[in-house]
Parts: C-alpha cells; structure tokens; sequence
C-alpha cells in the first residue's frame, strides 16, 4: 500500500512541478504575503485550532514533561488532522475565503506550519525570531526540496542553521516566501493531476485521496523532529 502511494505521490508530483509554471493561474492569490500570513496564524491559532505553542504545552504537560513524547504526539495529532479532508478544508477555508487557493492545500499547509511550530517551541526555539519563523517555512518544504534548494544555493542552509544563524537576514525572508509558494503551486497542480486521474482509474484516486495527506504530513513530521535539536533558550 505505501509503495502504490509513494507511486502515485511522485508521479502527482513530478507532473504539478512540470506545471507550476504555468498553472499560477490556478492559485492567483497564493503569494508571498499570503504564505506569511498561513504562518502567522498557525502559530497564534486560527479556527478550532489554538496557537502551536499553546497546544504544544499542553502535550507537553500530558507527557508529564518528556519532551520527546510531547513532540511524538505533536506530529500524531497533525497527521490525523490532516487525514481528515473535511477539517482541513475548514481550516484553509477560513484563510482563502476570498481567494480562489484551493481550500485544502491551505490547509494542510496551515496544518504542518502549525506542527512544525510546535515542534519547534517544544525544543527551545522562540516563535517570535524571524529566524525561526524562516525555519517553520523552509521545513514545510521538507527533506528532499531543502537538500535540493541548499544544492543549488537558492537557500543558503538547512533549517536548524537558519532558526540559530547568528543574525537575521531580511532578504531570506522573500526568499524563503517565494520558494514555500511555488512549492504549494506545484501541489495546486498535483492535486488538479490526481483529480483527474481519479476520475479515470478509481483505485489510483483512492490512493491518492486516502492517507495520501496524512503521509506527507508525517514525513515533514519526522524531517522537523530530526533537523530541529533541541536549544537552550536565552
């Protein structure tokens, strides 16, 4: 079963990168302020959803104060959340109410900014540091596109270096927006490709509508858990 998604993930995948560029068309209003602003409400709550840190405590004083179960059940709840296709189409509708963004990639989007976040608060990074702001964004990308983008410099390091670089760079900011909304873009016309396809070959559509989300949310997940070490704060 999770080769088939893995299957249908890549090719959904590989054909929305092909047409991204000229698909803008399918997300006129996802820009780079509107990436800041999906950012800005995952961390201070938007919806049934309360702020990332606020729910992360709260996980965090259900595990009796082990952080690294706190940040297991951190990434458990988001992929349920996200495998839930009515709540996140909630969630990201409340968002792009007055846009034409395609409510459930905001809210998936808004779902993993939220978890990575609260990844983040629980190993000691401050919500508040553009730099690690720069860092929720940069993981939502996950593994793959990073190492990709830090290949090709396009993005000068991974995401830990980003939330503790010495100080803050404003121009990564536009960077690192422009980068997160051509990748949502890119998931615009994967998820128009696997509608399609779905409508032809029922069983790939399955796979694809199915855990399809939840998957991917627990990847970024694990990527978040493993790149964010745990800090002191100062």
């Amino acid at each position: 079963m999770s080769g088939r998604r893995t299957i249908a993930g890549t090719v959904t995948g590989h054909l929305g990168r092909q047409l991204a560029p000229r698909i803008a068309q399918l997300a006129p209003g996802l820009t780079t302020t509107f990436v800041r602003e999906a950012l800005h409400r995952a961390i201070h709550g938007v919806g049934p959803l309360p702020p990332a840190a606020e729910a992360a405590d709260k996980q965090l004083a259900e595990q009796r104060g082990n952080v690294e179960k706190a940040v297991h059940e951190v990434i458990e709840n988001h992929v349920r959340y996200s495998g839930a296709s009515g709540f996140t189409t909630n969630v990201g509708g409340m968002v792009t109410a007055a846009l034409t963004i395609p409510a459930n990639i905001t809210g998936q989007a808004l779902i993993q900014c939220r978890m990575i976040a609260g990844i983040a608060h629980l190993r000691g990074y401050d919500l508040d540091d553009p730099r690690v702001r720069n860092a929720v964004l940069v993981t939502l990308l996950g593994e793959d596109k990073v190492d990709e983008l830090v290949k090709q410099r396009k993005l000068p390091a991974p995401p830990m270096a980003l939330a503790t670089a010495p100080a803050h760079d404003p121009d990564l900011d536009a960077i690192v927006s422009a980068e997160v909304a051509t990748e949502l873009i890119t998931k615009v016309a994967g998820k128009r490709i696997a509608t399609t396809v779905g409508r032809r070959v029922p069983v790939v559509g399955g796979l694809v509508g199915m855990g399809a989300d939840g998957y991917a949310t627990w990847r970024v997940g694990r990527y978040a858990d493993r790149e964010l070490l745990p800090r002191t704060r100062r």
